[in-house]
């Protein structure tokens, strides 16, 4: 299979990688079941923790209507992004790329990335907070310790997603199982739980709380990543599976989300119990939380408590890595490796981290978690008012636009959530204002004039897709639209690169390559030295390990010349997929057959992965050829 030079496929390496067709009745369910999993770990991660424990233990139970809300509000989004993904096969960075110009889509990755580094700030505070909780370890450490996580997911994404899946579903169970043995060791009062659900009115302080609560659970990076997941699946292309396929999607979005609701509110009724019910009111620290529940209830509660939050924390860090992926290769069109990519967001999220620990102290670390998912539910708006233009643009989505209620309700949740913002934002301004005389002139002259041009940007953002909605632009389809196959004819390569490195590859490589040129074309056998010496010196070299190489490859000269076949060795020094590109463009190669190694996670990871940086680095077709599985019979 010749590798194409651009993948336009959202996480192209899974994408429709599990089948759904000529399945029925629970194992059709099963099949669809797991995107919306990955995506409620978002809704129930360590930043969720810090804002309904906060939330539980000043204000009691009065703030689960918020919670039921949010709730609401994401069911709605989720399944927005669902129907894109599935109807257009694009996700929402992907949408926003083909919708708006280079500039804007530009701003809205920072916006977007600048989420994901709060949601990952998140993830890594609960974590060092979670191992400090259980085993005692420093939180400077604990912080530390979370670049380690990069491995893991190298790890979850190379076993594929129905693995991956599994993996975040034991999670969420684990944290569930956790909260529901909680509860029965806390024993709230149900009626004052009912009474929560009556919305009451908001003072500022429940106002910051609240709109944390919201940027919480309805997490802008998750409706990026759940659009992408849906097309993991699958699916007949059909209108009889397209609507098939919502439907399933539906359920898994529904039950996740229930799920990830549980967990939240449990959070907030046992701060509300245990806290706010016995006069504890400040209860906005993790550490402070899980010091009480020691003092109240013995051990049993915060080990649980402490594993719970380990478990949500790296099962959030996961998907917060994958929707890095797809912000950045949706809106720039940028493809870099995942563990580089997972390595960037964790570092830019751990320096301020380590800033607050070492400056503010172990106590600022909770105030720090708050302020990361205010900063989520400000970028929500430049994520549901894209998402709610491409879902109800009946030109791209047909008869799968959603209805004229849906639309209505998805703009008053919008509205809600922006007005909020615009609120929260102009409440913070002035009270830094007020704060001291010498800070005035920075909140005027820096924070007030950013303030107002991202103000500017999601207005133009939302007036773009209206303005210009009868301009006759082309209509993105997820495989670009199918062209006239006119010219079938076999294509003849003059020149054939075949690269050798001395393993029991080779074999199947070069046969490969014979298949594709017979004895007209002409084969450069090509070899990398990698050597110190090769590195350094080049073609200067001529060590011992340099000499063997050389010999070798003539073997295999000689016998293909012996075949009948054209010829020569190709050696190169130093980096093997630089070498090998100046070879084929110094050789005017016309096809690569490479043979793949079949490295896992971690040689992958230390000896790099030469066929993907030769691809990337020539302009001709690329075949590479895997290492045959022996059959076992059975």
């Amino acid at each position: 299979m010749t590798t194409p030079q651009h993948d336009s496929h959202s996480l192209g390496n899974v994408h429709n990688t599990v089948t759904t067709e000529g399945k029925t009745g629970w194992r059709k369910i099963l099949s669809f079941l797991g995107p919306a999993y990955l995506v409620s770990v978002g809704y129930m991660d360590p930043g969720n923790w810090a804002t309904d424990l906060a939330a539980g233990s000043q204000f009691g139970y009065k703030l689960i209507w918020v919670l039921l809300l949010s709730n609401l509000i994401a069911l709605l989004l989720q399944n927005l992004a669902v129907r894109l993904g599935i109807v257009r096969g694009l996700d929402l960075a992907q949408a926003s790329k083909h919708t708006y110009p280079p500039f804007v889509n530009f701003c809205l990755f920072i916006l977007a990335q600048i989420a994901i580094i709060a949601c990952d700030l998140a993830e890594i505070i609960g974590m060092a907070i979670g191992l400090n909780l259980l085993f005692g370890l420093p939180l400077i450490w604990g912080v530390s310790i979370t670049l380690l996580d990069t491995l893991l997911l190298l790890f979850l994404l190379n076993k594929g997603m129905r693995k991956l899946e599994g993996f975040i579903i034991s999670l969420i169970f684990i944290v569930g199982l956790a909260f529901l043995a909680q509860m029965f060791i806390v024993q709230p009062n149900v009626i004052d739980i009912a009474k929560g659900f009556i919305p009451t009115k908001l003072n500022s302080t429940s106002l910051y709380l609240a709109i944390g609560i919201i940027g919480a659970t309805v997490m802008p990076h998750n409706l990026y990543l759940h659009s992408s997941l849906v097309q993991t699946r699958k699916i007949d292309r059909s209108e009889q599976g397209i609507k098939s396929a919502i439907r399933y999607n539906f359920w898994d979005t529904t039950i996740a989300l229930n799920l990830a609701f549980f967990v939240n509110a449990a959070i907030l009724i046992l701060a509300a119990s245990a806290f706010f019910g016995r006069g504890f009111h400040e209860v906005a620290e993790i550490q402070d939380a899980h010091k009480l529940l020691t003092n109240i209830f013995g051990k049993l509660a915060p080990a649980l408590f402490a594993i719970a939050l380990i478990a949500a924390g790296q099962s959030s860090t996961v998907t917060g890595t994958l929707a890095g992926q797809i912000i950045m290769e949706g809106h720039l069109n940028l493809r870099i490796a995942p563990w580089l990519r997972r390595l960037l967001t964790r570092l830019l999220a751990i320096i301020p981290a380590f800033f607050t620990i070492l400056h503010f102290g172990e106590e600022g670390l909770g105030k720090l978690l708050i302020l990361s998912q205010v900063i989520l539910s400000l970028q929500l708006g430049f994520a549901i008012v894209p998402l709610i233009h491409f879902t109800s643009d009946k030109k791209r989505m047909g008869k799968f636009a959603t209805s004229v209620p849906l639309q209505v309700l998805a703009w008053v949740f919008a509205t809600l959530i922006v007005g909020l913002n615009v609120r929260l934002v102009i409440q913070e301004i002035q009270t830094w204002a007020a704060a001291s005389p010498g800070s005035s002139n920075l909140v005027h002259y820096i924070i007030s004039p950013i303030a107002v041009g991202i103000g500017l940007l999601l207005v133009y953002v939302f007036l773009r897709p209206i303005l210009y909605k009868h301009v006759n632009q082309p209509i993105h389809v997820p495989h670009g639209i199918a062209t006239a196959l006119d010219n079938l004819e076999a294509i003849s390569y003059k020149q054939i690169g075949i690269t050798i490195d001395f393993s029991k590859n080779d074999q199947d490589t070069i046969r490969h390559a014979l298949m594709q040129g017979g004895k007209t074309a002409h084969y450069n056998l090509i070899h990398v030295v990698e050597t110190a010496g090769a590195r350094y010196y080049g073609k200067q070299v001529m060590d011992s390990e340099t000499q063997s190489d050389v010999d070798n490859l003539d073997i295999y000269v000689d016998t293909l010349v012996k075949l009948g076949y054209k010829a020569e060795a190709k050696i190169g020094y130093g980096s093997p997929a630089t070498a090998i590109a100046q070879i084929v463009k110094d050789t005017h190669i016309d096809f690569v057959v490479m043979g793949s190694h079949g490295h896992k996670v971690l040689k992958d990871l230390i000896f790099g992965t030469t066929v993907d940086s030769v691809r990337h680095k020539v302009n001709v077709p690329v075949l590479v050829v895997k290492p045959q599985q022996k059959r076992k019979d059975i």
